[in-house]
């Protein structure tokens, strides 16, 4: 909770109050006093003494920073104190702060001044003056380059290259603490504006280009001053998809239409069915398909489909445990698309397309759409490595563990076909780690449900202690909060692992009508529990991302285990593998296609909508206050 600003009543306005400081604070007990004598002497040497105000930007401290604030707000009437109960992040804390200013000229810099004050004047007169709406000192003007450790120089100069690169900036330094902008200026980028940390001053200068303010950048002395405060968790996690997310809104969102929507929609079809050809012969395929049975193979991709409404109801009931209730049909369609995703792009890029969707037509948060998601591949790797454990058992019950151990020392061949002892290791391998690391996994969130230490934030504090590692760990924390709302509750549980069971059951039923639809013949018993290995090791081996939807590994594995434990050719397992899985992919595209048309959505246009969404968020919070 906030309270007003130190020395001065909230209502009350300094009609000649022309500059408005403003230093951001946040546990500077040791340099907040000398900071802000230096910076009122600097400023009375150019300016009438009621013509300024310093306003310090308190920003949650836990140090004696609020009571130094108190006391010098106290003291001197041109000091003011702006006190934050909670963290409003740097970006924040100055926005808060400006709004609440006097001046018509906005100023702030580094309470480590780190900037020679001496060039305090020129900073506020040239925006003072009207001749700049925006004014910032730089490090990296070719004619005073600053001299900066590697481990902070190198940083810099990459993150300034992006910023040029990727948002089309002509400024050199976005960073350095040492700005000052018009009220107007002000007044209308800090809506647009969306970060509220570290990124804040670089968007407000991109920004700022873009809606034609003049920009004034001008070289600075500048000596490091302390410890950075450049860490990881910031920069990779922070800057960078700050750069990527301005990148989107500024270029490529205002060129989409809803012809380039459906194009792209089409285009991804096209490309997915395109990237197949690249894993799978298809000649091959064609012979395949030549000598099947048409109408098992009918009734496979019929009996396939029946799994899909299975998957909406689960994730219905995943997302009920979260507090958000939806349609089984909606998010039926909205997985047939993410899964569509999933078969173009590597390292499941198409799982974000789900959070995109359910974020911007029903407004569930990001953290809690990927949660949901994490919660389904959880259930999905705990139910395919529990099949698969189970048909284990009774294979060391019949002896059948000693063909697995021959094909894992001397691999496959036969006919037109050879798969390698190492491929052969390497997909069993893949297929056992990720089983266990999935029932690890499971274990570990439903005993963490029942603990109340504060895991989390001990870890990733031990890489970083900057302030954003608050908001790292805040979503972090709900993340997991998610995942655990499920594991911890055991109607909920038993309801989403019942229908995991029932989807990869149906999964198996596919793979035995396809080699049925082959014309393998042996016994039923046999057939059943060699598929529910088969398609159980493929599914856990796939998960590893080396191709765009898993095809491959699924492929290997399906016909290594096949060929081993039932008697038929490689030849024949091969094409029951990649029947099987042509005919799940076919079944997936055509239901993601119908998806985008019944529900007009894709990754670009849920990407606009949601942050639609953000603004009216915003928008909201802002009237709600």
């Amino acid at each position: 909770m906030e309270r007003p600003i130190a020395g001065r009543p909230a209502a009350t306005s300094s009609a000649g109050v022309e500059v408005s400081v403003v230093l951001p604070a946040y546990n500077e007990e040791r340099t907040i006093e000398n900071t802000v004598r230096v910076t009122l002497e600097t400023l009375e040497s150019f300016l009438p003494a009621d013509a300024f105000e310093v306003i310090i930007a308190e920003d949650g401290c836990d140090d004696r920073t609020p009571e130094i604030a108190d006391e010098m707000a106290a003291e001197d009437s041109r000091v003011r104190h702006f006190h934050s109960d909670k963290r409003l992040g740097r970006g924040g804390a100055l926005e808060h702060a400006f709004e609440a200013a006097d001046g018509e000229t906005l100023v702030y810099f580094d309470t480590d001044l780190a900037t020679d004050m001496r060039h305090l004047e020129e900073l506020v007169e040239r925006v003072r003056s009207g001749e700049y709406d925006i004014a910032t000192g730089s490090r990296w003007m070719p004619e005073n380059v600053a001299r900066r450790p590697a481990e902070r120089g190198v940083p810099s100069r990459v993150y300034n290259g992006l910023v040029r690169f990727f948002l089309r900036s002509n400024l050199r330094d976005h960073q350095c603490g040492f700005k000052a902008f018009s009220r107007e200026a002000f007044e209308t980028l800090r809506y647009d504006v969306e970060d509220n940390h570290w990124f804040w001053d670089t968007e407000m200068l991109v920004r700022g280009q873009r809606s034609g303010f003049k920009i004034s950048e001008f070289s600075v002395d500048w000596e490091p001053k302390g410890d950075t405060k450049v860490d990881l968790v910031r920069d990779v996690l922070g800057m960078g998809s700050q750069i990527l997310r301005t990148w989107w809104q500024l270029s490529v969102r205002p060129r989409i239409t809803r012809r380039v929507t459906m194009v792209a929609g089409l285009l991804l079809t096209v490309f997915a069915l395109a990237l197949m050809t690249l894993y799978i012969d298809p000649s091959e395929v064609l012979a395949v398909l030549g000598q099947t049975d048409p109408t098992l193979v009918a009734v496979a991709a019929g009996i396939y489909v029946l799994s899909w409404p299975l998957r909406g109801l689960r994730y219905r009931d995943i997302l009920a445990e979260l507090g958000y209730h939806e349609k089984t049909g909606f998010l039926t369609g909205t997985i047939f698309i993410s899964q569509t995703g999933n078969l173009v792009f590597p390292a499941r890029a198409g799982d974000a397309v789900r959070a995109y969707i359910v974020k911007a037509r029903r407004g569930i948060p990001y953290p809690s759409g990927f949660a949901s998601l994490a919660v389904e591949r959880v259930f999905d790797l705990l139910t395919i490595a529990g099949m698969a454990g189970v048909v284990l058992v009774g294979l060391a019950a019949t002896g059948g563990l000693s063909d697995i151990a021959t094909v894992l020392a001397t691999g496959v061949s036969g006919g037109d076909i050879s798969v390698s002892p190492e491929d052969v290791r390497t997909v069993a391998y893949v297929a056992a780690g990720v089983g266990l690391v999935a029932i690890a996994g499971v274990l570990g969130i439903a005993l963490s449900a029942r603990t109340d230490g504060n895991v989390i934030r001990k870890v990733v504090g031990q890489f970083s202690s900057d302030s954003y590692v608050e908001y790292v760990v805040d979503i972090i924390e709900q993340f997991v909060s998610d995942l655990q709302a499920v594991a911890g509750n055991r109607a909920a549980f038993g309801r989403v692992g019942t229908t995991s069971v029932a989807i990869w059951s149906l999964d198996v039923v596919t793979a035995v009508i396809v080699l049925l639809a082959l014309g393998v013949e042996m016994n039923p018993v046999v057939l059943v529990g060699v598929s529910f290995f088969a398609v159980s090791v493929g599914n856990l081996a796939k998960v590893l991302p080396l191709s765009p939807g898993g095809i491959g590994l699924y492929e290997i594995a399906f016909t290594v285990f096949m060929a081993a434990l039932a008697p038929i050719s490689p030849a024949m397992a091969l094409a029951a593998a990649v029947l099987d899985h042509a005919v799940k992919n076919a079944v997936t595209v055509i239901g993601g296609i119908a998806s985008m048309l019944l529900l007009n959505v894709s990754l670009t246009t849920a990407v606009e909508e949601s942050a639609d969404i953000t603004d009216r968020e915003r928008e909201l919070a802002e009237s709600d206050t």
